[in-house]
């Protein structure tokens, strides 16, 4: 199935400009629609604050800056979606059918930003997050774990910087669980407009499932012709190798499935999926 709408959540403008760069490439590259989307805070959550002792005219106060706050990141947010659909010579314009050129618009909407970017997720192509930013960890980044975990639809990390390509030459980290097999499904649709592809597997991150090489074969059926190659962990990581692996390759797309083990044991103890979340210089698509 051809990408054809792309959802961008955009919380703010230091880690958002790479995302929507890359948003506006893909879109460009499929002839997509790239739906932009900034969450406001509501105001009224400071409400609950009164049963803490605040008078009603600091909760007032406080409802007055939080909006003011709003508005002011909404403001800076929509200034940079329309220097870069400018920059970028992508159309202006609501989704339509048939169009056949890249478009884009931009909605902001009020509400909590995990429950609303999960719900806009569900009727998506593929959702298009930021890079977690050098002081904020994976592990915090709402719209990401909300659109793994709740919209059923697959996810895009954006690379820190704004690439060149995305797509050409795509690897597959591939261990025979249902989230990689998820993950698989999901970049179909690139795999086989791919100059080349690469299944990249190792022992230390194969679990029960089907091998790599009977990926390959099923890959095959659907016009895919992969190498296959195996890497290995770089300081005792299995996510610093796959992605050290990927460089080699010159890969300017990772897809990976997201939290094979449970996401509380990978906070604490780390895992292949938030080292690769944090630490990746490239796109990753993910899904679980």
């Amino acid at each position: 199935m051809a990408i054809r709408k792309l959802l961008l959540p955009l919380a703010g403008t230091r880690a958002g400009e790479a995302a929507l760069a890359t948003a506006l490439l893909i879109a460009q590259n499929w002839d997509a629609h790239v739906q932009a989307l900034h969450v406001r805070v509501d105001s009224r959550d400071v409400a609950p604050l009164a049963g803490e002792g605040l008078s009603g005219a600091m909760i007032e106060e406080m409802m007055t800056a939080t909006e003011k706050e709003s508005d002011d990141r909404s403001s800076a947010v929509r200034a940079m979606f329309d220097r870069f659909v400018t920059l970028h010579g992508v159309m202006l314009s609501e989704a339509r059918p048939g169009l056949d050129c890249a478009s884009a618009h931009f909605i902001a909407l009020v509400g909590r930003e995990e429950e609303v970017v999960a719900q806009q997720a569900r009727l998506a192509d593929l959702t298009v997050v930021a890079h977690p930013e050098a002081d904020d960890e994976a592990s915090s980044s709402d719209a990401l774990h909300a659109v793994l975990f709740d919209s059923g639809r697959p996810v895009l990390i954006a690379p820190p910087k704004i690439p060149t390509s995305v797509g050409r030459r795509v690897v597959v980290g591939w261990n025979g669980t249902a989230e990689s097999a998820a993950a698989v499904t999901a970049v179909m649709p690139w795999l086989q407009r791919a100059d080349a592809v690469r299944i990249l597997t190792a022992e230390g991150y194969q679990r029960r499932g089907p091998a790599a090489t009977e990926l390959a074969s099923y890959l095959a059926l659907h016009g895919v012709h992969p190498e296959i190659a195996k890497f290995r962990p770089v300081d005792g990581s299995v996510g610093a190798g796959m992605l050290a692996a990927a460089a080699e390759f010159g890969a300017d797309l990772l897809s990976i499935g997201a939290y094979s083990h449970s996401r509380l044991r990978q906070l604490i103890l780390g895992g292949v999926t938030r080292h690769v979340l944090e630490q990746s210089a490239l796109p990753v698509m993910m899904n679980r």
